[in-house]
């Protein structure tokens, strides 16, 4: 202790009661328990030593640990687990993008431990940063709409097992890891934990962005005339029929409005193609926000016209045979089966 306090450099160490995750990496485990292993690790981002938390979400959950130190964390107002931001769970690229804010920390190595070693003090300028009180309007509406409203605990789960991806795991069920090949996106595997910190060309948040852009071209009406009906996406329970119908009225009739709280989504039918296409416009614009839920509204897709293929019949089979009659007492069976006995048993 007495070279620690010597040296000026491990005076700035990180020493800590508790970390600074979110909601999501603290898990849904009322009685979580965490170990505390003071200097640890390195930081990933400044590579100071700081105190290590890990604990288990809860069942059948990974094990997490914080990741980076409690300074870089504040500097960015991220997690120290999942390196996203506090209040709307987004990419660090992705909040700076819509609150138009340059990043003012350090790439290099030594001016990365320089600037943590001055800014460990100033808890209260590093927040002013992201304050979103000050921000634009336009930009608070695009973080609210992408932001989570609930944790994300699927985020939690084990990784892939390698093993089973080659066919050798003999584990079964006993195996922590999953069970499943890997799918989905390449690019959103390789994530680098500085990128990320930095908001420099991180896949998620690219993938995210370029959902935002191309937003508007999913409200675009489509060619079908005959498609009058809205799609929306993110319905919880507590949002009713009522609150649906009384935002989409205005814009003109609305036929019926179907929820489905089982699939989390609801149909708005208009009576009028007109109607549809000035509500598309106006969410386009605006965006949908039903008792503080940011719900996503797309164009519904038309119904197959006419019978399915697969009912048609067979030119090549020609007339089917009528059906056997059944009127007679002696043709049928069951008194139910005669049309005549009206259910009855005939003497």
């Amino acid at each position: 202790m007495s070279n620690q306090k010597a040296d000026p450099n491990k005076q700035q160490w990180e020493d800590s009661e508790f970390p600074i995750i979110c909601e999501t990496c603290l898990g849904d485990n009322p009685y979580v328990r965490m170990t505390k292993d003071s200097f640890g690790k390195e930081c990933k981002i400044c590579s100071r030593p700081f105190t290590v938390f890990r604990w288990l979400p809860g069942t059948n959950m990974r094990y997490k640990k914080t990741e980076i130190c409690q300074t870089c964390s504040k500097i960015k107002n991220v997690c120290q687990t999942c390196v996203l931001d506090l209040q709307y769970g987004l990419p660090v690229q992705v909040r700076d993008e819509a609150l138009n804010i340059q990043s003012e920390a350090p790439n290099s190595d030594i001016n990365r431990q320089y600037y943590a070693q001055n800014i460990a003090g100033k808890d209260t300028s590093i927040t002013n940063n992201y304050d979103t009180t000050k921000a634009a309007p336009e930009s608070r509406d695009v973080l609210r709409r992408l932001a989570r409203n609930e944790p994300y605990y699927k985020r939690n789960r084990p990784h892939i097992c390698s093993f089973f991806v080659k066919g050798e795991c003999n584990r079964g069920a006993e195996c922590p890891f999953r069970h499943e090949l890997p799918g989905g996106d390449s690019e959103l595997a390789q994530q680098n934990i500085k990128d990320r910190y930095y908001g420099n060309n991180d896949p998620v948040a690219n993938k995210i962005l370029s959902r935002v852009r191309t937003s508007g071209s999913s409200l675009a009406p489509p060619e079908d005339k005959t498609i009058t009906s809205l799609f929306i996406t993110g319905v919880d329970d507590d949002v009713t029929e009522t609150d649906i119908r009384e935002v989409f009225c205005i814009y003109g009739q609305v036929k019926s409005v179907v929820v489905l709280h089982r699939s989390k989504c609801a149909f708005v039918n208009y009576a009028t193609r007109s109607a549809a296409e000035l509500a598309a416009q106006n969410i386009a614009d605006k965006g949908l926000n039903i008792k503080n839920r940011s719900l996503r509204v797309t164009w519904g897709k038309a119904r197959p016209q006419g019978p399915r293929a697969d009912m048609k019949k067979p030119a090549s089979l020609g007339a089917q045979p009528a059906p056997p009659s059944v009127t007679g007492s002696s043709a049928s069976s069951y008194p139910s089966q005669d049309p005549n006995a009206q259910g009855s048993k005939t003497k």
